[in-house]
């Protein structure tokens, strides 16, 4: 899930790292942003996603979102995006909305659950 950077430019990456259910950006190996999930039943649902203010402004956010729908895509999952960001950004990128799955979860627990890591 990253790019090489060409000579001058910095380096950028994004990585789905499963054991703390979240995406990381890192931008010279420094730690950016991040997009926190939950997998359930074959969905993840994307709770909060944050950019450092120190890198704000650059596209990093649009990037990691980009990145993680695109994995999402490649593990054939569906999104659930209780983030208003990446609701905003499916909104904006119409190719992604395929991925959106039902907004209902199925045990009451996995939505109080989901809710409460909001923020």
């Amino acid at each position: 899930m990253s790019r090489q950077a060409s000579p001058g430019e910095q380096r950028i990456e994004v990585r789905d790292v499963a054991g703390r259910s979240r995406y990381e950006l890192t931008v010279d190996g420094e730690l950016a942003g991040v997009a926190d999930y939950r997998d359930r039943a074959g969905r993840r649902i994307f709770v909060h996603t944050e950019i450092d203010s120190a890198f704000s402004g650059r596209g990093l956010g649009n990037r990691l979102v980009s990145a993680a729908l695109d994995d999402a895509t490649e593990r054939h999952m569906r999104v659930v995006p209780r983030c208003p960001f990446i609701r905003a950004y499916i909104e904006r990128h119409p190719g992604y909305r395929s991925l959106l799955g039902p907004q209902a979860d199925g045990p009451a627990g996995d939505a109080a659950e989901a809710a409460g890591d909001e923020g």
